[in-house]
């Protein structure tokens, strides 16, 4: 009679399991199609050197292509400052290593297969934050998400986040089921998502089951001087920042100039007051 009772408990608990999935996969689902086309490819043409003990790289030029997020329907988009320009992100992790970088073109693509070209207007080195604006006008409004509609996000609690993938997979959109595993409250509020590996990059932006933003993934690195750690991977952590101190930074954001971008041209935004 017990062993029936707990077997019969045991399928209770699974089924209940099952429709909790369908219910987050619902509800993930309706996320990604309304917000999917706001999540873009900004491709970068990325010129930096290196110096370090004493010794110096010659100039190398690459493409890289990152995730962004249109936050204006103007154009305007934001971007993980670490994953299209790290100059800073090596300067706060070692005095030693120094990297000198110049971003000569910068393009938001488009799924027909279109190139608006863009610009940095601004760079918030304490949020790892760069915004993106097209040097033209669009002839119309660009997709894009809400920031003033965000919700805040608890231990353990699950996120949704979109994502383009590279070029080998067809710069298709994703989508990935995050949990966020701590939350920092001081001197501001940021999240620490699972370390579990997803498609999730850094630009991604994450919303809460009820379809508001939580914020944007992007890196947190601390100096490794006087830690004596000199291993980079303990001075670095992948974060949310929340998208209320994003739209904060982002009315700092100005228009575009409409020369070609570079690093000593975009302003440098403030840090947000830190929240009590």
């Amino acid at each position: 009679m017990h062993r029936k009772l707990n077997l019969t408990l045991a399928g209770i608990v699974l089924l209940a399991g099952a429709a909790r999935a369908d219910e987050v996969t619902d509800k993930g689902l309706a996320i990604f199609n309304k917000n999917q086309d706001a999540v873009v490819t900004v491709q970068l043409v990325l010129k930096a050197s290196y110096s370090a003990s004493g010794r110096s790289s010659d100039p190398n030029e690459s493409r890289v292509e990152v995730t962004g997020t249109v936050i204006d329907p103007s154009g305007l988009t934001v971007l993980a400052l670490s994953a299209c320009d790290p100059a800073e992100l090596y300067r706060r992790l070692s005095a030693e290593y120094k990297m000198e970088t110049e971003i000569n073109d910068v393009k938001i693509l488009l799924d027909d297969g279109g190139e608006v070209p863009a610009e940095i207007v601004l760079r918030d080195k304490d949020l790892d934050l760069a915004f993106v604006r097209p040097k033209t006008k669009p002839a119309t409004p660009m997709a894009a998400v809400d920031l003033s509609k965000s919700s805040p996000a608890g231990m353990l609690e699950q996120v949704i986040t979109l994502n383009r993938l590279n070029r080998a997979a067809g710069r298709v959109h994703s989508a990935s089921l995050e949990r966020i595993n701590a939350v920092i409250r001081k001197p501001r509020t940021i999240y620490i998502p699972d370390s579990m590996i997803t498609a999730t990059t850094l630009g991604a932006p994450a919303f809460a089951l009820n379809g508001n933003l939580v914020g944007f993934f992007v890196m947190r690195a601390v100096s490794s001087s006087g830690s004596g750690n000199r291993n980079m991977r303990e001075n670095l952590a992948t974060i949310i920042v929340p998208a209320e101190d994003v739209l904060r930074a982002s009315k700092q954001a100005p228009e575009a100039k409409g020369s070609t971008d570079k690093t000593s041209a975009a302003k440098e935004g403030t840090d947000p007051a830190p929240k009590k």
